[in-house]
C-alpha cells in the first residue's frame, strides 16, 4: 500500500488548521487516515508546528512519500536532517548518541534563529505602530494649530468689527454735537 504523509484540512472558512497524517494515497484528503503525527496552524506568526519526530522518522524509513507543503514542514523541524542523521549510524560513520548530540545541537540553533526572527518581526511590528501615531499625532496638531489660528484670527475680526462699530457710533454722536452748536447762536 502507498502512503503519504499529508495535511488534513480542520478549522472553519479563512481559519485554516491542519493535522498532519499518514494516510492511502487512495483516500480523500480530509478521510480516513493510518496515524496521526501532528498538527500545523498557519496563521500565528510563526506557524505552530507540532509533530512526534521519531514516528514521522519512522514513517519515511517505511517509505511513505510527504507532499511539498510537508516536507518543507518536516525540513523546518529537522525531521529529515534526523533522518539524515540515522542513515548515518546505520552504515556506521558515527554512534547514535553522537547523532543525537548533533540533532540536539541543530535543534537549539534553530530555535535562536526563530526567536531572533520573532523579535525582528515584533520589533517591525513597532516601529510601523511608532510611525503611525506620530503621524496620527502631527496630523492632529496639524489641525489644532489650524483651529486655533482661525479662532485668533475670528477673535481679530470680531475687535475689529467692534472698534469700527465703536467709532462709527462716536462719528454719528460727534456730528450731532456740533449741529445743535450753530443753533445756539
Amino acid at each position: 500500500m502507498a502512503t503519504k504523509i499529508r495535511l488534513q484540512r480542520h478549522g472553519r472558512k479563512k481559519a485554516p488548521f491542519y493535522h498532519i497524517v499518514v494516510a492511502d494515497v487512495r483516500a480523500p484528503r480530509d478521510g480516513k487516515f493510518i496515524e496521526r503525527l501532528g498538527s500545523y496552524n498557519p496563521t500565528t506568526v510563526p506557524a505552530q508546528i507540532n509533530i512526534d519526530v521519531d514516528k514521522a522518522v519512522d514513517w519515511l524509513q517505511k517509505g511513505a512519500q510527504p507532499t511539498t507543503t510537508v516536507n518543507a514542514i518536516l525540513r523546518y523541524k529537522g525531521v529529515l536532517y534526523k533522518k539524515h542523521l540515522l542513515r548515518g549510524v546505520a552504515k556506521g560513520a558515527f554512534s547514535m548518541e553522537v547523532a543525537e548530540q548533533k540533532f540536539q545541537e541543530w535543534v537549539d540553533s534553530h530555535q535562536n534563529a526563530i526567536m531572533d526572527k520573532v523579535k525582528s518581526i515584533e520589533a517591525g511590528e513597532a516601529q510601523k505602530k511608532a510611525a503611525e501615531v506620530a503621524r496620527i499625532n502631527a496630523k492632529r496638531l496639524e489641525e489644532a494649530s489650524k483651529k486655533a489660528a482661525a479662532e485668533r484670527e475670528a477673535a481679530e475680526a470680531e475687535t475689529a468689527v467692534a472698534e469700527t462699530t465703536e467709532e462709527a457710533s462716536q462719528e454719528e454722536a460727534a456730528p450731532e454735537v456740533t449741529s445743535e452748536e450753530p443753533t445756539n447762536e
